[in-house]
């Protein structure tokens, strides 16, 4: 009965002991077709020029976030706070001050 219940149990023991199969080899790479630059799309690598007229309040760089209430800003700005989500449409004639961690003015841009 020992012989038996030891033979069983050698068993599963043996069939662990198998060799592995063989790995197959990687599939070949696939040649990508070079892609042609789009010409026409504008917008897409460069930003219009100042539009927005954001040159006009370089004064309030690094001014905190506060005073750009105070401006007189009459167009459309977007605040983006440190870390902040910003939408991803792009106007080129609203003003985008971003803020730094500690809420000041650190960029003033188009978009």
């Amino acid at each position: 009965m020992t012989r038996i219940f030891l033979t069983l149990a050698a068993v599963p023991l043996l069939a662990a002991c198998a060799p592995a199969p063989a790995p197959q080899p990687a599939p070949p790479p696939v040649a990508l077709p070079a892609v042609a630059p789009v010409a026409g799309i504008s917008g897409l690598e460069e930003r219009q020029p100042d539009l927005c007229q954001a040159g006009r309040y370089t004064a309030a760089l690094g001014q905190p976030g506060t005073v750009i209430a105070t401006l007189g800003v009459n167009r459309a700005y977007r605040v983006v706070e440190y870390r902040g989500i910003e939408p991803q449409e792009y106007d080129p004639n609203r003003i985008v001050f971003r803020l730094d961690q500690a809420g000041r003015i650190y960029n003033i841009d188009c978009g």
